[in-house]
């Protein structure tokens, strides 16, 4: 029996998979895979069925996407998410990592990206990575330095530069103003 592919909004992290498993599990529908923005199913749901997973994945945020470009767009952000989150000191070029994640072309990706969000696909990953700075540095567990070197960041002052374009401190002035963060959904 063939599967369904569903594309579902707001799926930012490993605690949203988590939570649209379970709810997949009290609907009675079996998955073969959960990941972030995507669910493949067992076997074809009913009508009935996908409207009731619909009305589940509501009431706690998600929303079941419908839209071929809406679906891209999910998924290039879930993607960009891990990829920001990746404390692994990589610098990831978007254009080289993006078509082989996700299998399609970059140039096809960056329109339909930029016509659904109002901004380019690099500056939705700043943000991304901007806010995993803000937590980084929430936590106090690592210099400014060490962050900037797990983020893939060619230097400290480049680091610097972005965070305060986009929060107008300093990663050092933001740590000592104990500022607050923004959940992921929603930037």
């Amino acid at each position: 029996m063939t599967g369904m592919i569903l594309n579902i909004k707001n799926m930012v992290c490993p605690r949203c998979v988590m939570t649209v498993t379970a709810i997949l599990r009290e609907a009675g529908i079996e998955a073969v895979r959960v990941e972030l923005g995507v669910v493949e199913t067992a076997g074809e749901l009913t009508r009935e069925a996908i409207s009731d997973l619909e009305r589940r994945l509501l009431a706690v945020g998600f929303e079941l996407l419908h839209d071929r470009d809406d679906a891209l767009v999910e998924r290039i952000k879930a993607t960009l998410i891990d990829l920001a989150r990746r404390d692994d000191g990589t610098n990831h070029k978007l254009s080289a990592e993006l078509p082989s994640l996700l299998g399609a072309e970059y140039k096809h990706m960056s329109a339909v990206f930029s016509a659904h969000e109002g901004r380019t696909m690099e500056k939705y990953y700043i943000t991304q990575k901007v806010e995993r700075i803000k937590e980084l540095l929430t936590y106090g567990e690592l210099s400014v330095s060490e962050i900037a070197y797990r983020l893939g960041y060619s230097s400290v002052a480049h680091m610097s530069t972005q965070f305060k374009q986009l929060t107008g401190h300093t990663p050092t002035a933001w740590r000592t103003s104990h500022l607050s963060r923004t959940p992921l959904d929603q930037v």
